[in-house]
């Protein structure tokens, strides 16, 4: 008897019966190349730190911890890709968790998961694509400036920016945008499937919601957040792995080199206003 409760001190118990172990993927931000000081999310990389999370010992889930306004459709459709991959190769759920915003390519992503849970108020939906820019062609003649272009190819300079917008340059853009618009919905109803309870007008208008109206549209499964919904479905003993950036601290604080600051600051304001669309 004074054995048995030796024992029972002993983690020998939790070696033969491990709590749960979840694995946490921060995709956090733009997707797609900012700079190097301002990178955004891509899949060269978090290739990586995805293999690892999928590969880990007794892994029973893969949590995505998503807040991010969207960007490149290639990079989304690639990440997403990978997680499929990866999530059927190791035989492992993937649940998708929306902290503020996971709109536009940042909902693509979220579709990777099994399920999709956010709080009443984050923000969820933007399936649409969108193209901004500026046009500076009466600025530029103001100021006596003259653009000089040549090109070989008569097109190769649609969409110039110094160069009055044509009719032929802006449906040219929209059809490139139906296509994407297209592969979009198509993704969007592949993992959703009959959970979808909305119109197609309304939920493929490029319109967005709190994650409260998403559940109602069936975008989402359910509200609540990583820690608690884990807790709740696996135990209070459950584990949780942070997968960490692959860059050193010198190369998080400086990126590739200190001369590409005007760069960044570019960056960092397109940024902002990714954010800022969403009220964030």
């Amino acid at each position: 008897m004074k054995l048995r409760r030796l024992l029972a001190w002993l983690p020998i118990e939790r070696l033969r019966h491990p709590p749960p172990l979840v694995a946490v993927v921060r995709l956090e931000g733009i997707i797609g190349g900012l700079g190097p000081l301002r990178r955004g999310l891509t899949l060269a990389r978090l290739a990586r730190g995805l293999e690892r999370a999928f590969a880990l010992d007794g892994v029973d889930t893969v949590a995505l911890a998503i807040n991010s306004p969207g960007g490149s459709p290639v990079q989304s459709a690639l990440i997403h890709g990978r997680i499929r991959a990866l999530a059927t190769e190791h035989e492992v759920r993937v649940i998708a968790f929306v902290e503020d915003l996971a709109a536009s390519g940042g909902y693509w992503l979220a579709l990777a998961g099994d399920e999709i849970v956010a709080d009443p108020a984050s923000i969820v939906g933007s399936i649409g694509v969108v193209t901004a820019g500026f046009g500076f062609a009466e600025a530029i003649e103001r100021l006596g400036i003259e653009r000089r272009v040549h090109t070989a190819g008569e097109r190769k300079a649609m969409l110039d920016p110094f160069r009055p917008e044509t009719a032929a340059d802006v449906a040219h853009l929209e059809a490139l945008q139906a296509d994407i618009h297209e592969g979009f919905k198509a993704i969007v109803r592949e993992r959703r499937g009959t959970r979808l309870k909305g119109d197609d007008t309304e939920l493929f208008s490029g319109a967005f919601w709190t994650g409260r109206r998403a559940r109602e549209l069936g975008l989402i499964d359910a509200l609540g957040d990583l820690r608690a919904v884990m807790r709740a479905r696996l135990g209070e003993r459950v584990r949780f792995k942070v997968m960490g950036d692959e860059r050193g601290w010198l190369r998080r604080r400086l990126g590739r080199g200190g001369d590409a600051w005007a760069g960044n600051l570019i960056a960092a304001v397109e940024e902002r206003l990714w954010w800022g669309r969403y009220g964030l």
